[in-house]
């Protein structure tokens, strides 16, 4: 529990403190699809696309759930 909460508090920093995605993770860009701001949509979408080809199997399974959930909503 207090894991899930940890993660959101940082997940939630991330977006509103960070407009650098380059600075971040793979792992923190990956979290916060669905919370980036629309101003910043652009960039963030930039700094994701290029990192895909370099994305470990684990990165790129958990980037992938990920879409696919966005979708259903």
């Amino acid at each position: 529990m207090k894991k899930n909460v940890l993660i959101c508090l940082l997940l939630f920093s991330f977006v509103f403190a960070k407009e650098d995605y380059s600075e971040m993770s793979t792992q923190e860009l990956i979290a916060i699809i669905g919370y980036v701001k629309e101003d910043n949509k652009d960039s963030f979408l930039k700094e994701l696309n290029s990192r895909i080809s370099n994305m470990s199997d684990a990165e790129k399974e958990l980037y992938e759930k990920t879409v696919e959930e966005l979708e259903k909503k």
